[in-house]
């Protein structure tokens, strides 16, 4: 029975990663796919950059509370299973569920395995394992992005900001919780390698999120 419950947490983690949130809102309210506009990816960035702010929010917030869901998942199973909330065993079996639920966001079954860049998915599984560590993320990304106005360059060094954070601020004791901050960077630099290229080159699009864009 134990492993009934195991796979069948497993499966909801990654069938909540695959839910599409931009193609069926885009669909839904604008009767558009935003995979074929903009960087072609079903994400919150593209989503802000496609359809506007509003859609792009509501997505943004949808996509983090998936990966927040999905890293809580463990609190439905028994305390013999996966362990007591905040303990090793507990924060590993976290891990293992979000990362589950971020390929879900990069390849749902929603949606033709065609999905996004995962960042607002990797956000949500920050907040569930570590909230402290988020907000140092979430205002580096804004902070960056009122400064220079790339989604993309906000990303990446709101993703670095987490291993760095958890690492020489927060003194974090869970080993698997570091290893994991320095995949999300690797994750990062590999979803976003043509924006890296578009930032170099001087073409990546800008977002503004008080004034509109200049023409």
């Amino acid at each position: 029975m134990i492993s009934i419950y195991l796979i069948g947490i497993v499966i909801l983690a990654y069938l909540f990663g695959s839910i599409p949130s931009a193609v069926w809102f885009g669909e839904a309210f604008y009767g558009v796919d935003v995979r074929e506009y903009g960087s072609g990816n079903a994400g919150a960035t593209n989503t802000f950059r496609v359809l506007g702010k509003r859609a792009g929010s509501i997505v943004m917030f949808v996509d983090i509370f998936k990966g927040w869901t999905a890293t809580n998942l463990p609190y439905l199973l028994d305390s013999t299973v996966v362990g007591i909330p905040s303990s090793v065993q507990f924060v590993n079996f976290q891990l293992a569920l979000g990362v589950i639920a971020v390929l879900g966001h990069l390849f749902p079954i929603f949606a033709g395995f065609r999905g996004g860049k995962g960042v607002a998915t990797l956000f949500g599984m920050v907040i569930a394992i570590h909230p402290e560590a988020a907000l140092c993320c979430v205002s580096v990304f804004l902070l960056t992005l009122i400064i220079t106005h790339y989604v993309s360059l906000s990303s990446i060094l709101a993703g670095f900001t987490f291993p760095f954070s958890i690492a020489f601020i927060f003194h974090t004791s869970v080993p698997a919780v570091l290893l994991y901050g320095i995949a999300i960077c690797a994750l990062i630099l590999v979803t976003h390698q043509k924006n890296i290229e578009r930032l170099l080159k001087g073409h990546e699009s800008k977002i503004y999120l008080f004034r509109k864009k200049k023409m």
